[in-house]
């Protein structure tokens, strides 16, 4: 199967809200939730993905003919590029009956691990939800990342006994889930955690934890006295908090401030290799990628991710050869044009 044929085949299965567009650009379902829209006017959604196309790349090509090498390495694990399947959640809810969220997260990691990279779960209010996740990443020689919604403290110190149980690679905790409607006023609760909380969860887990949902150079701050080994800079693709910047926009002065004491990762609108080196250049280490995964999954099956992989590792690796950067150490923030 071809990209384009996935894409046509995810059209006719994707639900009523999820468009399974071209280009997954937030407009068509901007305010689709249930589905895969933004918070309230969708701003931050559709931010997220405009300020990406918004910077430009500055071109070098007087520079050694050699071949680019997009591999990266976190924690050990050495992977075909810098990219990540997101966390997805409430597959039925927001994408359509054709996969609850077990089966596919099943097949994400699996197809993930086999394409060279590594997926992020998520986590529900159904139990079954991250100890199906768990399975499948075990199954995967543990190449995935459990993510932990911000529950009470012994809820998520039930979940981490099982996530050290099935030995993934890291584990991480999306903590702007706090925002998550559905989230609020259930039993057990959840919510924002402290400085303190988040220790106390870290020197349980065992594992390099990541904290997804960071967005400030304080925020990034907080991760690192916490004890996190990375973050994710993300504000949870727009779904939880209206009128935020995006991404792109916080991601320099975070990277900064943190850069080399804690893995930075990034999400929210990156859809092509192009962005995904502008988020290397600004100080990222690596991206993670949601809703396009979900579209490949929907429409390809366990055939879909590899065919998304090899498109963002060759845009990525085509982009390097143009800037002069031979390997992703080589990328510098002076190839972003007035950057």
């Amino acid at each position: 199967m071809d990209y384009n044929e996935i894409l046509k085949n995810a059209r006719e299965c994707s639900g009523p809200y999820c468009k399974a567009c071209p280009v997954c650009n937030g407009m068509a379902c901007r305010t689709q939730v249930p589905g895969p829209g933004g918070k309230g006017t969708a701003a931050t959604m559709l931010r997220n993905y405009q300020k990406w196309q918004e910077v430009c790349i500055n071109m070098d090509t007087i520079c050694e003919n050699a071949p680019i090498d997009t591999t990266f390495t976190l924690f050990g694990q050495k992977f075909a590029a810098p990219i990540f399947a997101a966390p997805v959640g409430a597959m039925k809810l927001h994408y359509g009956d054709k996969y609850d969220d077990l089966t596919y997260n099943d097949i994400l990691v699996s197809s993930c691990a086999q394409a060279g990279i590594a997926a992020f779960t998520g986590d529900g209010t159904n139990p079954a939800v991250m100890e199906g996740a768990l399975h499948a990443i075990t199954a995967a020689g543990g190449l995935g990342v459990p993510t932990v919604k911000p529950w009470n403290m012994e809820t998520v110190f039930a979940k981490l006994d099982a996530v050290r149980r099935a030995d993934p690679m890291a584990v991480a905790m999306d903590i702007d889930a706090a925002g998550l409607p559905f989230l609020k006023g259930l039993t057990p609760p959840a919510g924002s955690k402290t400085v303190e909380e988040l220790r106390q969860i870290i020197d349980y887990a065992k594992k390099p934890f990541i904290i997804k949902g960071i967005m400030t150079v304080r925020g990034a701050l907080k991760a690192l006295e916490a004890g996190a080994s990375g973050i994710v800079v993300s504000n949870h693709g727009g779904r939880v908090q209206d009128q935020c910047p995006s991404t792109a926009e916080v991601l320099p002065a975070i990277a900064d401030a943190v850069g080399g004491k804690l893995t930075i990762l990034v999400d929210g609108g990156l859809r092509n290799g192009t962005d995904i080196f502008k988020a290397l250049a600004m100080g990222a280490d690596g991206v993670l990628i949601g809703r396009p995964f979900v579209t490949m999954v929907y429409g390809g099956g366990s055939e879909g991710p590899a065919v998304l992989v090899k498109k963002l590792q060759a845009e990525l690796a085509d982009t390097m050869a143009m800037c002069g950067a031979h390997n992703l150490a080589e990328i510098r923030r002076d190839m972003l044009f007035g950057y």
